[in-house]
């Protein structure tokens, strides 16, 4: 229920924010801010995504114990890059204010850049310490803090100081301060009396983690740079105004769907590890298969539902300035979308299990490859629209080859067909059953498309038990449910 209720908290607030920093900025300012924002991210998962992934993978309550000296490795090394990636930004500041110092600096700007991924290297890996450890309400105050330090200080530098480069050190510095209250609780009282880890094992230590953790790295970079890229392309021919209308759509999107993809992995991907460790490999392929119908029935009939509303969303929710574009950007970049999130929370397990994480790289380099020669072409033809198809086009590129390594060869995949299957089908009767109450009006069509679509697919997930849903949750709370329905 923490993680549930951790999920809700960071989707809803994230997506107000995002709201109030486009509104407060300005297109052409927020399409600086999302740029430098992706900077950021890929800065993150380039230097500090191998600790995140180390930690979910061989970090638990029983390595706490029985190898102490694992987390005080992954400890020291995110120290030793976080204060090399501060230097580094500091050199950038001062540079910047010597050269050229106005807030649009790019030396400036990429100082701040440097800044805010700090706070979220180090937000991160916290966040995935607590999930290693199965604490759910340690992750819950931790995501609290987050979202609260994240929104006054964010939104306030956006409200005093209405440039890009303060916001973006405000969301560095608001991750970082989150984590200094969970510090006791996710802290290792151990580490003082981990004994030294030999020097030979200190070195198959960080080469389990690098075979393990590097490819991931890499495919994560290249699906962080390629909206950058797309980002930096719109920017470059149609004006940093245009990026910002790409840039809101793509993050309230992505936001959407990563915030619901990343709660589900927090719990799915844990219990296969668990699985293996005490019942085996073939047991947690299994969970594996498991997870995967239950993250697609989750994701799939979400992509369905934000198409939906996004017309009513777009009337009331979206800046005045941003509407029109935000709704043809949005439509195009949902399935590309819904594709990366599948990828990201459903595939991508099942090579970590195996630990054999490698083939994740091909499928991203043919995305970005793909994403690449959209972009030189479909601009043309449909206008900076174009970039966004072509964003689309990479990532589902990407998921067909990655979905083809995972159910080809000898140790491929056993797909849970019919969930998959019965998953389509109900998201399918949805769309039809919320269609007429698209063209409402925004106040009404929004209220009943919600309604009416979780109704309508709630009732086919229960009585058909989607994924097993319905039986996960008569487990979970089986003391609130009638008699009869037991």
């Amino acid at each position: 229920m923490a993680v549930i209720a951790a999920f809700i908290l960071n989707a809803g607030l994230n997506f107000v924010l995002g709201i109030a920093i486009a509104r407060m900025l300005g297109p052409a300012d927020f399409g600086r801010f999302a740029l430098a924002t992706a900077g950021a991210v890929v800065l993150n998962t380039l230097l500090f995504e191998w600790l995140r992934l180390s930690a979910t993978r061989f970090y638990s309550a029983r390595v706490r114990e029985a190898e102490p000296w694992i987390r005080r490795g992954l400890d020291q090394a995110y120290g030793a890059v976080a204060l090399a990636l501060f230097a580094a930004a500091a050199l950038c500041a001062g540079l910047g204010i010597a050269v050229n110092p106005t807030p649009e600096g790019r030396l400036v700007m990429t100082a701040g850049t440097m800044v805010a991924a700090i706070g979220i290297g180090l937000f991160d890996y916290h966040a995935a310490l607590a999930r290693a450890r199965f604490i759910g309400g340690a992750y819950l105050r931790l995501v609290v803090w987050k979202n609260a330090l994240a929104f006054v200080l964010m939104a306030g530098t956006a409200w005093l100081f209405p440039q890009p480069v303060w916001v973006l050190i405000a969301g560095g510095l608001s991750q970082f301060l989150a984590v200094l209250p969970m510090r006791k609780v996710l802290g290792d009282g151990l580490l003082g009396h981990a004994p030294a880890l030999p020097r030979g094992k200190a070195r198959e230590t960080l080469r389990l983690f690098a075979v393990y953790g590097l490819p991931l790295i890499a495919a994560n970079a290249v699906y962080q740079i390629m909206p950058f890229l797309n980002r930096a392309a719109i920017a470059g021919t149609a004006g940093f105004a245009e990026a910002g209308y790409f840039a809101l759509a793509a993050d309230l999107g992505s936001r959407a769907f990563s915030t619901l993809g990343a709660a589900l992995d927090l719990l799915l991907f844990q219990i296969a590890v668990q699985a293996e460790e005490h019942h085996g490999r073939e047991a947690a392929e299994t969970q594996v298969s498991r997870n995967i119908a239950i993250v697609v029935a989750l994701l799939l009939p979400c992509a369905a539902g934000y198409w939906a509303v996004t017309p009513a969303l777009q009337a009331l929710i979206v800046p005045e300035e941003f509407r029109g574009p935000f709704a043809d950007y949005t439509d195009w970049l949902i399935p590309g979308l819904l594709c990366l999130s599948i990828m990201n929370f459903a595939l991508n397990p099942v090579f970590q299990i195996r630990r054999r994480t490698s083939p994740v790289v091909s499928a991203a380099l043919v995305g970005l490859a793909v994403n690449g020669i959209g972009i030189l072409l479909l601009p043309r033809l449909m206008g900076p629209q174009g970039v966004a198809v072509a964003q689309t086009l990479g990532l589902t590129a990407a998921v067909v080859v990655l979905g083809g390594k995972a159910l080809m060869g000898v140790e491929r995949l056993r797909l849970p067909g019919r969930d998959l299957a019965l998953t389509a089908g109900a998201c399918l009767a949805m769309i039809l059953s919320v269609l007429p109450f698209r063209g409402l009006e925004p106040a009404l069509a929004l209220p009943a498309c919600v309604a009416v679509g979780v109704l309508v697919y709630g009732a086919l997930v229960w009585f058909l038990d989607i994924a097993g849903l319905r039986t996960i949750v008569r487990e979970r709370f089986p003391k609130r449910l009638p008699a009869a329905a037991r």
